[in-house]
């Protein structure tokens, strides 16, 4: 018996398909203007945080403390004379820089939230304890004439990245039990020259020479040691939970928990490769820098920006769905449906990251998905002419939002299931319509009763 003729207009099931592909990829444009939007509100975010900690003190950054004993060298050089090359030796000013021969470092970080708007930026004061002791060198093996140390210009120099973090602090030096005045902007090149400095006079007659600095700095996000010591130890102790230990060398003890984190290192000058003692101050290696960071556990930009890589994965699912219903079912569903559809499905992301910004991400995600799961359940009982359809989209939509916020809390198991699920969805979409006919007008090769 011969199918009944289509009524006009009608089209081939390939010809819905492809528009729902079509469709598809014109919303990709507002769905990268999302991702724009998301990009331009982290940039203004990092501005606001910039201006939060301006005035406080940078990410800082300290080094030292050397004992610097400025010597005069004679130092034989090449000049021309009457068309002759000359050797003269003249008299150059050079220094000597030692390094502790032990140091130990006790830091207790006081961390703070600061707002401003709807946005927050972490902030730190630092009290801090040095204590060690100077070894005079061999200046034989130096190839130095001790006549020539001017012993009385010593000093000792500790080496800040941002000294406008000292706000409000008075460093106290103490050497051989002696407090020493200090002479600001003379610090260490691989701090850029900030930092602080003292003349130490008298030096103590003999024997190892002993050190004591205290002083609080302030800072965000971060403070960093450069090590130089022969022996270097750093304690770091904080009440803020979510510490990040990076750099050359990792702690070899710690402990974090929700009230805070300890940690200790102990480095030596073999594992740094680079001497005690030098002429004239030696560039730090980068490499060697010990760094304790601040970090917030939750960026909810990033959250937000990898939702956002999901939503091609959104607006197909529910797309086929709609086809389904449109194909098997034999329900039409129009083009501006399917735009009306996916513009509620670009319009959580939207939601999503202004709700973010105020409450954080996790309630946001909830009210966002469940505004955007009733509005398009209510348009879809509408479009479909069923309750139970629109409720088959509602319950679709619902548990991809739920599987979405399971990816984005997996991100290192979040490609596999990811491509599990499209696995599964590929599947089940080739055994519904494992019977159409996608080129014949009226959608299935057979009769459609149901």
């Amino acid at each position: 018996m011969p199918l009944p003729r289509p009524a006009s207009g009608e089209r081939s099931p390939g010809y819905r398909f492809g528009l729902a592909v079509l469709l598809g990829l014109l919303l990709a444009i507002p769905l990268f203007a999302v991702y724009l939007l998301v990009y331009d509100r982290q940039s203004q975010s990092e501005t606001a945080r910039g201006s939060i900690v301006e005035g406080w003190g940078q990410p800082q950054q300290f080094a030292g403390p050397f004992l610097v004993i400025p010597f005069s060298q004679m130092v034989e050089t090449e000049v021309q004379e009457n068309g002759r090359t000359v050797k003269r030796a003249q008299s150059q000013d050079r220094a000597l820089f030692v390094a502790p021969d032990q140091v130990r470092f006790e830091t207790r970080l006081d961390p703070e939230l600061r707002r401003r708007s709807i946005y927050q930026a972490v902030v730190y004061s630092a009290a801090m304890r040095a204590s060690g002791s100077f070894r005079l060198p061999d200046l034989a093996a130096s190839n130095i004439d001790p006549a020539s140390l001017r012993m009385g210009e010593a000093e000792i120099r500790f080496g800040i990245s941002s000294a406008k973090g000292l706000g409000g602090s008075r460093p106290q030096v103490r050497v051989g039990g002696r407090a020493i005045p200090l002479i600001p902007g003379s610090g260490l090149r691989s701090t850029d020259g900030s930092g602080f400095s003292g003349r130490l006079g008298a030096m103590p007659p003999g024997g190892p020479i002993a050190f004591d600095i205290a002083f609080t700095m302030r800072g965000h996000d971060s403070i960093t040691l450069l090590p130089s010591a022969q022996d270097t130890r750093w304690q770091v102790a904080s009440s803020w939970p979510h510490p990040s230990f990076v750099g050359g060398f990792l702690p070899v003890a710690r402990h974090v928990d929700a009230h805070g984190f300890s940690a200790g290192w102990r480095i030596g000058n073999l594992a740094l490769n680079r001497p005690v003692v030098s002429i004239d101050e030696q560039a730090g290696d980068t490499a060697d820098r010990v760094t304790v960071a601040l970090i917030d556990p939750v960026n909810l930009y990033s959250e937000v920006n990898r939702a956002v890589k999901y939503g091609f994965m959104f607006i197909g699912f529910t797309f086929l769905t709609l086809l389904m219903f449109d194909v098997i079912a034999g329900v039409p569903v129009s083009g501006v449906a399917y735009l009306l559809v996916g513009s509620g499905l670009i319009l959580f992301f939207v939601l999503l990251l202004a709700f973010a910004e105020i409450l954080g991400f996790t309630p946001a995600y909830v009210i966002a998905s469940a505004a955007i799961v009733g509005l398009l359940a209510c348009y879809s009982a509408a479009v479909l002419g069923s309750w139970r359809r629109a409720g088959a989209v509602a319950g679709l939509l619902a548990g991809l939002y739920a599987v979405l916020y399971v990816l984005l809390g997996l991100e290192a198991y979040s490609l596999l299931n990811g491509s599990l699920l499209l696995f599964a969805a590929l599947a089940a979409v080739m055994y519904f319509t494992r019977g159409v006919d996608w080129g014949r007008i009226g959608g299935r090769a057979d009769t459609i009763e149901a």
